[in-house]
C-alpha cells in the first residue's frame, strides 16, 4: 500500500544534544580511508583557521541516519523498513562540523511519491547547533520497493 502523501511536512522532535567527539572524527576517518590530516591532527586543522580537527562531510550521516529513525518507526506512517533501500544523500553546508560542536537534528519529511510501484520518501535533517545556527542539512531518499504480488509478499 503507498505511503500517505499527507505525511509530506511532517516535523518530529529534535534529537538529543549530540557532541562531536574529536575521537569519533578520527575513527570515521579511518572507516572511509580519508587520511586528510584536518580529520585528525588538532593542528593542522588550527594551521587551517578551525579551533579543532574538522568532521570529514559525510559524517553529518551518521547523526541524520539516527534521527532518521522516528520517520522509520512512525507506526502511522506504515514504511515497511525491511523493503527499504537507501537511494540518495545529499549535504547542504553552512560550515564544517567540528570536534566540540555540540548539535541536535530536527528531522521532517519532505516528499513522498510513487514511482513504479515503489514510495519514494525524501527525509530532511536539520542539523544546527545549540544556539540554534544551522550547520548542515542532510537530505536523503528512501525507496520502499514494491511488493512483488506474484511471488506472494
Amino acid at each position: 500500500m503507498a505511503l500517505d502523501a499527507s505525511f509530506i511536512g511532517r516535523t518530529y522532535p529534535p534529537t538529543e544534544v549530540y557532541e562531536v567527539g574529536r575521537e569519533k572524527i578520527r575513527e570515521f576517518a579511518r572507516a572511509i580511508g580519508d587520511a586528510n590530516p584536518v580529520y585528525t591532527d588538532q593542528e593542522a586543522a588550527k594551521a587551517l583557521g578551525h579551533p579543532d580537527v574538522l568532521a570529514p562531510p559525510t559524517f553529518s550521516f551518521t547523526l541524520s541516519y539516527t534521527a532518521a529513525a522516528q520517520v522509520v518507526q512512525d507506526p502511522e506512517l506504515g514504511l515497511d523498513f525491511s523493503r527499504v533501500v537507501h537511494g540518495d544523500q545529499k549535504f547542504l553546508y553552512s560550515r564544517p562540523l567540528r570536534a566540540g560542536d555540540r548539535v541536535r537534528v530536527l528531522i521532517s519529511i519532505d516528499n513522498i511519491k510513487s514511482l513504479a510501484g515503489n514510495d519514494v520518501l525524501t527525509v530532511r535533517g536539520e542539523i544546527v547547533d545549540e544556539s540554534g545556527e544551522h550547520v548542515v542539512t542532510s537530505i536523503m531518499t528512501l525507496v520502499a520497493r514494491a511488493a512483488d504480488e506474484a511471488a506472494g509478499e
